[in-house]
C-alpha cells in the first residue's frame, strides 16, 4: 500500500501538491477562525461574573425553554437585526453569543460588532460545550 502511495506522488506531483496546500490553508483558516473571538464556558462565567456581561442565546425559542444558560436572553438569530436594540444599555460590557454549536455565533458577534457593540465575543462550541462542560442550565 505503501509503494502505491509512493507511486501516486511520484507521478503527480502537482495534483499532491495542491491538496496538501488546500488542505493546509483550510486548516489555517479553521485555526483562526476558532480563535477568533471566542471564548470557553469559564472565561464566559468570569465575563459574566466580573464585568457583568449578558449572554445571549441566538437559538430558537423552543430550543432555548429545553436548555439555556441561566440568566442568558433569548434573541433568535434571524431576529437579531430587529431587536439588537434592546442590548443598547449594555454596550460598554461584555456580551457573550451562544448557539447550538457554537457556528452561527461568529455572524451575530460581526453585526454588534458593526452596531458598536465593541467587546462582543462568542462562545466556543456554543451550549453543546457548555453542557459538556457540566455547566448550569435552566428550563422555562
Amino acid at each position: 500500500m505503501i509503494d502505491q502511495l509512493l507511486e501516486f506522488v511520484s507521478r503527480h506531483p502537482l495534483l499532491v501538491g495542491a491538496f496538501v496546500a488546500v488542505g493546509a490553508a483550510f486548516m489555517a483558516y479553521e485555526a483562526r477562525r476558532s480563535a477568533a473571538g471566542g471564548v470557553s464556558s469559564g472565561e464566559a462565567t468570569a465575563m459574566v461574573n466580573r464585568e457583568d456581561g449578558v449572554i445571549v442565546d441566538l437559538r430558537e425559542k423552543s430550543e432555548f425553554r429545553k436548555a439555556h444558560i441561566p440568566g442568558s436572553r433569548n434573541i433568535p438569530n434571524d431576529r437579531l437585526d430587529d431587536r439588537m436594540q434592546e442590548l443598547d444599555e449594555h454596550k460598554d460590557k461584555p456580551i457573550i453569543v451562544v448557539c447550538k454549536m457554537g457556528q452561527q455565533s461568529g455572524a451575530a458577534v460581526e453585526k454588534l460588532r458593526k452596531a458598536g457593540f465593541t467587546r462582543a465575543v462568542r462562545l466556543k462550541g456554543g451550549i453543546s460545550q457548555w453542557q459538556a462542560d457540566d455547566l448550569p442550565t435552566a428550563r422555562r
